[in-house]
């Protein structure tokens, strides 16, 4: 678009050439990669203009010569700050196809169990993780494993993952016992472990559909307390919980969330993503606005999902069970290879 190269802070960031110290490119991180320092193109702040809409560009896409083009942003960050992840403590639980959390905080904590970025705020940072599955999961779940339930959600009315919800409702806080372990695409944050696979366990004949999408479910929530466990043991409070995307829409899943974690968790109302996010950082480096939590004005809020204290022991327990399990077969995976 402007027939200038740079490179945004945070793919600088994640691909390990900046220097946190100095915020600058770092030509000793960048030989480490060995790659020439020569061919890395300049460090950009997301709303920091890197140029202009060049004449060549104008007429190939129709934009007007000479609109300001800023360095723009990860979309994951963006819709993190768009969700109103804005504070020192607020965490978002992104509920696509993969599941993503991320916290706003004051200081970098370089750690191997998370991701680090830099909040769009200047001055702020957002440490984060990735689980490879989430939605995905359950569509996987409710196209092969569910598949007779489809009539039945369809005479009701519902979406299959709907009418999961609504049978599964039926079943206890922790599955009678059912556990799901949600690698099924083995696993980045926080272990890092591309073998790791997906364990249903505890069945028995006493269990149907019912129990292994609580389950399912229950399994996930776990995986983000285990993710808070970490942001908390690398110093970052965590104080305030958002979820967002499609999974948020799963009333029975936020409920089953907000008990695991024993927290509030705010829902949003028709959340935006990271467009808002991408135009708000426009908008400031055009000078259009200066107030970054002025994007907050652009979130609606929806129903504030309290934690049922009467599952606060289950799900201790069913999260000690949770990581014991995942490390007991990672041990016999290493003892086999050995």
């Amino acid at each position: 678009l402007t027939g200038k190269k740079a490179v945004e802070q945070n793919w600088a960031l994640e691909a390990g050439f900046t220097d946190l110290a100095t915020h600058g490119l770092s030509d000793r991180l960048i030989n480490l990669a060995h790659v020439s320092p020569a061919v890395i193109p300049p460090r950009v702040a997301s709303h920091e203009i890197l140029g202009h809409i060049s004449q060549q560009a104008a007429m190939a896409t129709g934009l007007p010569f000479g609109v300001p083009v800023v360095g723009g942003a990860a979309d994951h960050i963006a819709s993190g700050f768009a969700a109103g992840i804005v504070n020192p403590g607020d965490v978002l639980l992104k509920f696509g196809g993969s599941t993503d959390i991320l916290i706003a905080t004051k200081t970098a904590v370089p750690d191997a169990r998370m991701f680090l970025d830099y909040h769009l705020t200047p001055g702020l940072f957002m440490p984060n993780g990735c689980m490879a599955s989430g939605g995905s999961a359950l569509n996987w779940f409710v196209q092969k494993i569910a598949t007779g339930e489809a009539a039945a959600a369809a005479q009701a009315g519902l979406s299959p993952h709907q009418h999961m919800d609504k049978i599964a409702t039926q079943t206890p806080a922790g599955a009678d016992g059912v556990q799901v372990i949600p690698y099924f695409l083995g696993e980045k944050t926080p272990i890092h472990d591309a073998d790791a696979r997906g364990i249903i366990h505890g069945l028995s004949l006493n269990h149907d559909l019912r129990h292994i999408w609580r389950a399912l479910l229950e399994g996930f929530a776990y995986a983000f307390r285990h993710h808070i466990e970490v942001f908390n043991d690398m110093g970052h409070p965590t104080t305030r919980f958002i979820a967002s995307d499609g999974g948020s829409n799963s009333r029975f899943w936020m409920q089953i969330c907000a008990d695991v974690l024993q927290e509030p968790v705010q829902l949003l109302i028709g959340h935006p993503g990271s467009c808002l996010g991408v135009a708000w950082v426009a908008a400031i480096g055009a000078g259009l606005t200066s107030d970054w939590q002025g994007v907050s004005r652009f979130v609606a809020y929806g129903e504030r999902v309290l934690p049922n204290p009467e599952n606060a022991d289950t799900y201790d327990k069913g999260y000690a069970k949770f990581r014991q399990t995942y490390i007991a077969l990672a041990a016999q995976r290493s003892q086999a290879a050995a």
